[in-house]
């Protein structure tokens, strides 16, 4: 499987939740039939892997935002929530996801692919913080899954 399509895809989701997280549209009906700043002809231009899972990110990330938000105030302690920058937030949240639902992606490959998106997508030192968060979640899963099994 092409697995390259997934780092555009996860560019295109940040996008589209920054856009509708910036515009108070989070909670509303999404309509992805054209993301976000994307033209028809660009829309068109993309292969349907990276369509599909950008979708997938977004309505995913949207179905479980309450859960995902309670995740990353309970990780990002001093840092409350609305206070997050809306870029590095959005970046959390298809991550914290990702980590919860992509069986098939090691969680070090999101935290890596999070950590690229910041680097291009915000300042120079949020990417340290969505790496301690994303590290520390899944650290404390891992506990939490070796205790269960023991």
């Amino acid at each position: 499987m092409n697995t390259g399509f997934r780092t555009q895809a996860r560019q295109i989701a940040v996008s589209t939740l920054y856009s509708l997280d910036f515009n108070n549209q989070l909670d509303g009906e999404v309509d992805l039939s054209v993301f976000p700043g994307m033209s028809e002809e660009e829309m068109g231009a993309l292969d349907e892997e990276v369509v599909l899972f950008a979708r997938y990110l977004v309505l995913g990330t949207l179905e479980n935002r309450k859960h995902i938000d309670d995740l990353i105030a309970r990780y990002a302690i001093n840092r409350p929530l609305e206070k997050i920058d809306y870029v590095d937030r959005n970046i959390l949240r298809i991550s914290f996801f990702q980590i919860e639902n992509l069986k098939d992606t090691h969680p070090t490959i999101i935290i890596d692919q999070a950590v690229k998106l910041s680097q291009s997508l915000s300042n120079d030192v949020s990417y340290r913080f969505i790496n301690g968060i994303l590290d520390a979640f899944v650290k404390d899963g891992r506990r939490d899954s070796t205790e269960e099994q023991a």
